[in-house]
């Protein structure tokens, strides 16, 4: 099955939406931050917004390519004024932190961040599903 296409109950892009891919490995998370940075002002995102929106992409992304797999994409799209982005990897999906942890915090850091947050996981891997206002 294509990474462009959603898996069966997975949330994807509207039908004709532009969507934005990025693929990458642990090393281009720099990148993947820049994506985000440039995505959210081209959505017209607040500008106080901004690195709230970074951070919680980085710490998805992060988190795909250190518990995933050795490599990830990134997908962004519009859909009622709000920016959606997915990150999608291959690897089986784990619990968060065990208690007295003094890591894994990422996906609860991103749930705070994100309006709407939704992770998918199956046997073709994980995904992580976020929403953000769009336009100040």
């Amino acid at each position: 099955m294509s990474e462009d296409v959603p898996q069966p109950g997975h949330t994807g892009p509207p039908p004709g939406a532009p969507v934005k891919r990025l693929r990458f490995r642990l090393p281009d998370l720099p990148q993947v931050r820049q994506f985000a940075e440039d995505e959210a002002r081209e959505a017209g995102m607040a500008e106080d917004a901004v690195a709230d929106f970074v951070i919680a992409i980085n710490e998805i992304a992060t988190n795909a390519v250190t518990h995933g797999s050795d490599q990830a994409l990134l997908r962004t799209w519009a859909a009622g004024g709000d920016l959606v982005v997915e990150v999608h990897d291959k690897g089986a999906w784990r619990p968060g932190p065990l208690p007295g942890a003094v890591g894994g915090m990422g996906l609860w850091v991103a749930r705070l961040l994100a309006s709407e947050l939704t992770v998918h996981a199956g046997d073709k891997g994980s995904s992580v599903f976020m929403r953000f206002p769009g336009k100040a």
